[in-house]
């Protein structure tokens, strides 16, 4: 089957002197070339036709190869249907049918089918690829594996290909993986971890395709580019506000059971959407070749983005699609899909240069048009008294088009009235000639308009980065999980919550337009179409706050939604009272997972907190560094510390790391933490102190039969935790009895069982060590949401 065609290969393999990757050409060899997958939708419409111009692209160069299909099916059924795939790759118009008919017969010669199912196919193609390179005599440049196939199949294939295939020393490897890449934060995080065991990170190329698309790899380019333009403008004295755009005439119908898993926001926003907010607002690389700095930039912005929660996204649905749902799913008549298909999402970056920036993402199926875009809106100092249709007044944007709608082609438009943009020759050329059509409220005769050369299909590009080991354009393992952070509790939030269902196409009018108050987003009408069966299974969240009593303490229940604004309010109250009384207001707050939400709450709602004259101080914390994610400051810092205007000086962390050690007895850092609360807290009463409890009671880090009288009047303390990590560091019942207010978190379904049993006990401290919070004089206020008081 082997012939020899030449291919010239080029990658990036040389450190540069500050760790920088530079070009340097590969040593000629046989490339192998391996799609897994080899008869799927997404192989037969893009990746043979990407690999064969590649091929062609790259027949003068200096190395062989040899492209094998692989999938379950065995050879006798898949190669016929394999090979009608091949043939119908195609050339470009500029190769003469002549030329294109010899290529093509080559290309032919080279694909063959492989049953890829067992082991044992994988160990008898890499003989077949041992076999290939001792005919030939040359030695082997690389071998690249394409998984063109479900993600719960990547482990196993990685497995099977760093077991069999792997190629001799000095030869590369690459495994090219497809999205999605998991479903959430941990799903993506194991789904990390088991490829990690198998390859090593420089050997995988996640690819979202959307980076490859010729506007979406321009974006970075042209602010280098027009820099001396840009750097002016490209902040929030300017900018008006951001939009990422994505929308579909088309409806889900045949991807019903893989779609209804995932939903929009998994589909194409925690990928596509994200990765173009990240290229339009990242610091500028000094070095645009270098994927280390491209990636710390990206995750700069990752760690500098506002939490987003369910006051920041609508969803909707298309009405269709209950029923499609039905019927490729065969579920019954009553079976209600709560999967959007529609989001509007509103982010902001909180960093001085875009502080109060919006960023609008939406995309859905089933709208008006077909269209994708990004538009940066800048903002019009002009006022024109008179000829309001002068051009100095009508909207100053940049708008990177990434294809179709009314425009048709992939363009970069920037409005007159801002500059002319740098031109470079070669890939990109002026569009002088205008049909007639607007481009987001502008003729197209008022913009600058640029647009490639030639239109390459963004599939052919990275399958050119791929061979070229060129890694700026696919997702890190780092940037993925940064990416799960931010949208994981925003999927996390809106569990349950049904989405605002619309007819489609141009029907939908102006049901899907959005208002923007403040750090939220909602639909600017109230109208809402919904069934009645939809209808009924709302009413259990029709409950409001309720007050109580429990164990002889204040209690305040809700859904936990309601619970989390009224404790925000309460706790605002408070410092407000403390800092009309003393002029200041003294914090103290838990780690875990419970008082995220909170955070979360305080940092995008409560403006008018007074965070200057508020010390924050912990109640316990892990004997970790405080750069780990275990950290309770870690936690507390990214989820609130960095996004409020709170002094340096006021914040207080645990000090569990002194000496370069931690948490050593003799380093005395809880005495140090104690000494500092009794110089700054008057007489060591904090206004505020928020606990969580444990499944065993525990509380701060106070666990069972820790001894926990025996620590006297000391306020902090060294303590044992039965799970890792065990060493922690607590306020203890004497600084937390003394507070003015304690508020106790509960939440969840899973603590049904624990509320319930503290309901029925007598004070125990030693076992239940919850039940040694009994304030002195201030007052204990349990916050329960309904799912943990009701079960």
């Amino acid at each position: 089957m082997f012939v020899a065609v030449l291919l010239l290969l080029v990658t990036l393999s040389v450190q540069g002197r500050n760790g920088e990757k530079k070009a340097e050409a590969q040593r000629p060899g046989h490339v192998s070339v391996v799609i897994v997958g080899a008869t799927g939708d997404l192989a037969k419409r893009y990746l043979w036709q990407g690999f064969f111009e590649q091929y062609v692209n790259q027949v003068s160069g200096g190395n062989t190869f040899s492209f094998y299909g692989g999938g379950l099916s065995p050879a006798s059924t898949a190669t016929p249907i394999f090979f009608e795939i091949v043939k119908a790759v195609s050339c470009s118009k500029e190769t003469s049918p002549d030329r294109c008919a010899l290529l093509k017969e080559q290309f032919l010669r080279l694909a063959e089918y492989r049953q890829l199912k067992t082991l044992e196919d994988y160990q008898e193609l890499a003989k077949n690829i041992e076999k290939e390179l001792q005919q030939e005599g040359i030695p082997e440049a690389g071998r690249l594996f394409y998984l063109s196939v479900p993600a719960f199949a990547y482990a196993d294939i990685a497995d099977k290909i760093n077991n069999s295939c792997r190629p001799a020393s000095g030869a590369w490897l690459r495994v090219v993986l497809e999205k999605p890449f998991g479903h959430d934060f941990r799903s993506a995080q194991l789904l990390a971890s088991q490829l990690g065991s198998s390859l090593k990170d420089e050997e995988m190329f996640r690819i979202d395709h959307y980076l490859g698309k010729q506007v979406v790899a321009k974006i970075l380019p042209f602010r280098v580019e027009n820099k001396k333009y840009l750097d002016p403008i490209w902040n929030k004295h300017h900018i008006e506000r951001v939009e990422i755009i994505l929308k579909e005439t088309l409806d889900v119908k045949g991807r019903i059971p893989f779609y209804d898993q995932y939903g929009v926001i998994r589909d194409v926003m925690q990928n596509h959407l994200t990765e173009v907010m990240t290229l339009l607002t990242m610091r500028l690389p000094v070095n645009m070749s270098s994927t280390e700095e491209v990636l710390q930039n990206k995750m700069q912005i990752f760690s500098n983005l506002l939490p987003i929660g369910k006051n920041q996204a609508v969803t909707g649905q298309y009405q269709a699609y209950k029923t499609s749902v039905q019927q490729e799913m065969n579920k019954t008549k009553d079976h209600v899909s709560l999967t959007p298909t529609f989001a509007a999402v509103l982010a902001h970056i909180d960093e001085a240069q875009y502080e109060g920036v919006p960023i609008i993402l939406i995309s859905g199926k089933m709208l008006d048009e077909r269209v994708g875009y990004a538009r940066i809106l800048f903002k019009n100092n002009v006022f024109c008294l008179q000829n309001h249709n002068s051009v100095h007044c009508k909207p100053k944007q940049i708008v990177f088009h990434f294809g179709h709608g009314q425009l048709k082609y992939p363009a970069i438009l920037v409005s007159k009235n801002l500059f002319k943009p740098v031109l470079k020759e070669g890939q990109w050329k002026e569009v002088t000639e205008h049909t007639d059509v607007d481009v987001l409220g502008l003729p197209i005769s008022d913009y600058y308009v640029q647009t490639p050369s030639e239109n390459r299909e963004a599939y052919s590009e990275l399958i050119s980065q791929i061979f070229a080991g060129s890694k700026n354009s696919f997702i890190s393992a780092e940037n993925l999980l940064a990416s799960w952070g931010l949208w994981t509790p925003l999927l996390s939030s809106l569990a349950g919550s049904f989405p605002r269902i619309y007819p489609g196409g141009a029907d939908n009018g102006d049901m899907l337009d959005l208002r923007m108050k403040g750090k939220d987003i909602s639909y600017s009408s109230e109208v809402v179409i919904i069934g009645a069966d939809q209808m009924s299974g709302t009413s259990a969240k029709d409950f409001q706050v309720m007050q109580g009593k429990f164990r002889s303490a204040a209690m305040v229940s809700a859904w936990s939604e309601e619970l989390v604004e009224r404790l925000a309010a309460d706790i605002q109250a408070s410092a407000e009272a403390a800092v009309r009384e003393g002029g200041v207001f003294h914090l103290a707050l838990s780690g875990g997972s419970s008082p995220l939400a909170l955070f979360h709450r305080l940092a995008l709602h409560h403006f008018s907190f007074p965070w200057r004259d508020t010390h924050v101080w912990m109640v316990d914390e892990r004997c970790v560094p405080p750069t780990e994610l275990e950290s309770n400051f870690h936690s507390l810092h990214d989820h609130l510390l960095q996004h409020v205007r709170i002094p340096y000086f006021n914040i207080h962390p645990m000090p569990v790391q002194l000496n370069q050690r931690l948490c050593v007895e003799e380093d005395a850092g809880a005495l140090l933490y104690e000494k500092e609360v009794r110089k700054l807290v008057n007489g060591s009463s904090f206004h505020f102190v928020l606990l969580g409890v444990g499944y065993d009671g525990h509380t701060a880090s106070l666990f069972p039969n820790s001894k926990v009288s025996e620590l006297g009047d000391r306020l902090a303390a060294l303590t044992e935790s039965p799970v890792k990590p065990h060493q922690r560091m607590s306020l203890t019942f004497s600084a937390i009895n003394q507070a003015r207010t304690v508020a106790l978190l509960v939440m969840g379904k899973g603590k049904h069982e624990l509320i319930t049993q503290l309901s029925r006990m007598k004070d125990n401290p030693d076992k239940w060590p919850v039940t040694g919070v009994k304030p002195d004089d201030g007052k204990l206020v349990w916050y329960i949401d309904y799912d943990a008081l009701l079960g």
